[in-house]
C-alpha cells in the first residue's frame, strides 16, 4: 500500500506536473537542437568567416560539441543542489539559464562587427546551454517520477523524454518555415536570429507552468526526515549528495552509464549522421533526409509513452533490452535501406530506428529514478546520464563520419553501434528490476554501515 507521501496525486495535478516537465524539456531541447542546425547553416559564415569553408564548419560544430562537454558539470552542480534544495528550484534555474543563453545568441554581434570576440562569446553561451541541459534532465524526470505511484510511473515519467523529439520538431520546423519565406540573404543577415529570440517567449510560458507546480512530496518527506536526524552522524553523508552517490550507488551509476551508450550513440547516428551519410553515399538531398527525420521524430514522440506504459506491465529491464537488441540488429538493414535512395525506404529506416531507440529512452526516466535513494537521486541519475553523453552522444557523429571517410562503407559504423548495444545489454542485464519500488522506501545500500559506525567507534576508543 502506498504511504501518504507517495500516494498518487489527483489526475489534474499530475497532468500539470507532467506538462511542466514536458514543456521545460521541450524548450531546452529546442534550444540545444536549434544551435546544431544553425551551426550547419550560418554560424560558419557569420562567426568564422576567415577560415576555409570546411574549417569554418568544423569550428562551428566544435562549439556545438562544447555543449556536451559542459553537461557533466551541470549534472554535478544541479544534482548536488537539487538533492539539497529541491527539484523545482533547480528546474526553474535550468530553464532560465538555457533560455537566457539562447536568447542572447540571437542578439550576438557577428565576426564582421566585433571580430574574434564573436566566436568567443558564442562558445561561452554554448557552454551555458550545455551546463543547463546537464541539470535539466534529472530534475524533470524526477519531478514526475516522485509525484506518481509505482503502478504507472514508467508511463508518466516517459513524457518528459518526449521533449527531445518535440524540441527537434519545433526547432527544425521553425527553421524550415523561415528558410521557406526568406531569401538566403535575408536569412543570413537577420532571419537566423528569430528562432533564438523566440526562445525568450517560450521560456516565459515554461516558467509560468513550472512555478505553478509543487515540490516533489517524496523529496519533502526525505528532507523532513533528514532535518530530524541532524544530530545523527549519518547526516554527514547527506550534506554531500555527490559523495554519498559515489559511496553508496557507484554500481548504479555505472549501470546507468552503460545503459546510455546504445541509446545515446544510436540516436545521434540515426538523426544527425544520417544527414551526412544519406547525402554523400546515397545521393539523397539534405531536404529529403531532413524530412525523413522529421516524420520519424513525430512517430518517435508517440512511441515513447507507449514503451513507458509497457515498462509498467513487464518491467523496465525487458523493455530496455528489447530496444538495445533491436537497435543492434537494425543497423545493417538501416544502412541498406538508405543506400537505395528511396524516400519511403529512408523514412522506414529512420522510423524503425527511432521506435527501437524509444524502447530504451522511454523507461530510462523511471529506471534511473528508481535506482537511487531520494536524497541523492538527482545527483545519481544526472551523473549516470550526463557523463555517459560525453563518451556516447558527443563524439558519435564525428566517429561515424571518420569511419565513413576512412573505410568508405557503412559496415564499420553499423559495427560501432552494435558494439554500443552489446555494452548496454551487459549493463542492463546486470541491473536489478526496479518496477515495483516505492521511491520513498529506496535507501542507500550501505545503511548497514551507518548502524555499524557507533560500534566501530567504540572499538577504537
Amino acid at each position: 500500500m502506498s504511504s501518504p507521501a507517495t500516494a498518487p496525486p489527483p489526475p489534474a495535478s499530475l497532468k500539470r506536473i507532467v506538462a511542466a516537465s514536458l514543456i521545460g524539456t521541450t524548450i531546452e531541447w529546442y534550444d540545444f537542437f536549434l544551435y546544431g542546425s544553425a551551426a550547419a547553416l550560418v554560424f560558419n559564415k557569420l562567426f568564422f568567416p576567415n577560415s576555409d569553408p570546411l574549417v569554418g564548419t568544423l569550428l562551428s560544430f566544435l562549439t556545438y560539441a562544447v555543449g556536451f562537454a559542459a553537461r557533466p558539470l551541470g549534472a554535478l552542480v544541479f544534482g548536488h543542489y537539487g538533492d539539497r534544495l529541491g527539484r523545482k528550484k533547480l528546474l526553474v534555474l535550468s530553464l532560465l539559464l538555457m533560455g537566457g543563453a539562447t536568447f542572447a545568441i540571437g542578439l550576438l554581434p557577428t565576426y564582421a562587427t566585433i571580430g574574434t570576440a564573436a566566436p568567443v562569446l558564442l562558445t561561452v553561451l554554448r557552454l551555458v546551454q550545455g551546463f543547463a541541459l546537464g541539470g535539466e534532465w534529472g530534475g524533470a524526470v524526477l519531478l514526475v517520477s516522485e509525484h506518481g505511484d509505482a503502478r504507472r510511473r514508467g508511463f508518466w515519467a516517459s513524457w518528459p523524454q518526449t521533449g527531445a523529439p518535440a524540441g527537434q520538431l519545433l526547432a527544425t520546423g521553425v527553421l524550415s518555415l523561415l528558410t521557406a519565406v526568406l531569401s538566403d540573404a535575408a536569412f543570413g543577415s537577420w532571419g537566423w536570429r528569430i528562432p533564438f529570440l523566440l526562445s525568450g517567449v517560450l521560456v516565459i510560458v515554461g516558467l509560468w507552468i513550472r512555478l505553478s507546480v509543487d515540490e516533489s512530496p517524496v523529496f519533502k518527506q526525505a528532507l523532513a526526515q533528514a532535518e530530524a536526524r541532524k544530530a545523527d552522524r549519518a547526516a554527514d553523508a547527506e550534506k554531500l549528495p555527490l559523495v554519498a552517490v559515489l559511496r553508496h550507488h557507484w554500481r548504479d551509476v555505472l549501470v546507468a552509464m552503460g545503459a546510455r551508450m546504445a541509446e545515446n550513440i544510436s540516436y545521434y547516428v540515426i538523426t544527425a549522421f544520417i544527414l551526412v551519410y544519406a547525402t554523400t553515399s546515397a545521393g539523397v538531398s539534405k531536404q529529403t533526409a531532413l524530412n525523413a527525420v522529421l516524420i520519424a521524430s513525430a512517430v518517435h514522440f508517440a512511441a515513447i509513452p507507449a514503451w513507458g506504459a509497457l515498462s509498467d506491465r513487464i518491467g523496465r529491464r525487458p523493455v530496455y533490452l528489447m530496444g538495445a537488441v533491436g537497435v543492434g540488429l537494425w543497423m545493417f538493414p538501416f544502412f541498406s535501406l538508405i543506400d537505395t535512395g528511396g524516400f519511403g525506404n529512408l523514412i522506414l529506416a529512420v522510423t524503425v530506428g527511432l521506435v527501437l531507440h524509444g524502447a530504451m529512452y522511454a523507461p530510462q526516466a523511471a529506471f534511473f529514478s528508481e535506482m537511487f535513494a531520494t536524497r541523492m537521486r538527482y545527483s545519481g541519475a544526472s551523473i549516470g546520464a550526463q557523463f555517459a553523453s560525453v563518451a556516447a552522444g558527443a563524439p558519435a557523429p564525428l566517429i561515424a563520419t571518420a569511419l565513413l571517410s576512412d573505410y568508405g562503407s557503412s559496415t564499420p559504423i553499423a559495427l560501432y553501434v552494435i558494439a554500443a548495444a552489446v555494452l548496454t545489454v551487459v549493463a542492463v542485464a546486470a541491473a536489478k528490476e526496479t518496477r515495483h519500488r516505492d521511491l520513498a522506501d529506496v535507501a542507500p545500500p550501505a545503511d548497514a554501515d551507518r548502524t555499524a559506525a557507533p560500534a566501530a567507534d567504540a572499538r577504537t576508543r
